[in-house]
């Protein structure tokens, strides 16, 4: 029967790998050395290692650095520290569209919690007219909502940025109209019903 070999002999064995290894390459280089010591092969052995251990650390920094990029990225969120904020979400016309945003009443916020009461007014047979007004009223109210939002963003940009800065801005207003106040990211900074403040005259 074969019995295993202990974790001693095998490191014994890959030593006395080392060794033999470093002494045909001395041969063949034909200078002659002297056949390496135990020690000597040990340290070529760990030699070889040491690039895996790099690679390995260097993963782990790297996976370090991504974790707290995302920590400032959710602080920045949070609390609205423009040096680590998201691209989209970076200038003066992006925390303007917010400001404008953040400072009105949005039908569109309350979309989803309407189409919610809507389904289940759909389970009650004898509520349907009330659905089918809820409905419109969602439906219109949302619509024109959206649409004077759209006008009101446009006419403000134009009154205090240059055309090529307002790039993809009404969208972003449209989107961040969307979700619920509370649920808003990065926070909201203005009251309901503030005023925005008056742009700069040149």
């Amino acid at each position: 029967m074969f019995r295993r070999r202990n974790s001693s002999e095998s490191g014994a064995e890959t030593v006395e790998q080392a060794r033999l290894r470093l002494d045909e390459e001395a041969a063949a280089a034909g200078k002659g050395r002297p056949t390496p010591s135990r020690r000597q092969a040990e340290q070529a052995r760990k030699q070889r290692l040491k690039p895996t251990r790099n690679r390995k650390e260097l993963a782990r920094r790297e996976r370090q650095r991504r974790a707290d990029d995302r920590t400032k990225v959710r602080q920045a969120l949070a609390g609205g520290d423009e040096r680590h904020l998201p691209a989209r979400d970076r200038g003066p016309v992006r925390a303007f569209v917010r400001d404008l945003v953040d400072a009105r009443f949005n039908v569109a916020e309350f979309l989803l919690p309407l189409l919610v009461v809507i389904l289940l007014l759909s389970f009650v047979p004898r509520l349907i007219g009330l659905q089918v007004t809820v409905w419109l009223f969602t439906i219109t109210g949302t619509t024109v909502d959206t649409i004077w939002l759209g006008f009101r963003t446009r006419r403000e940009l134009a009154r205090r940025f240059a055309k090529d800065e307002t790039k993809g801005a009404l969208a972003y207003a449209v989107l961040r109209s969307t979700q619920l106040r509370r649920l808003r990211l990065p926070k909201p900074r203005v009251a309901r019903g503030q005023p925005l403040p008056e742009p700069r005259r040149h």
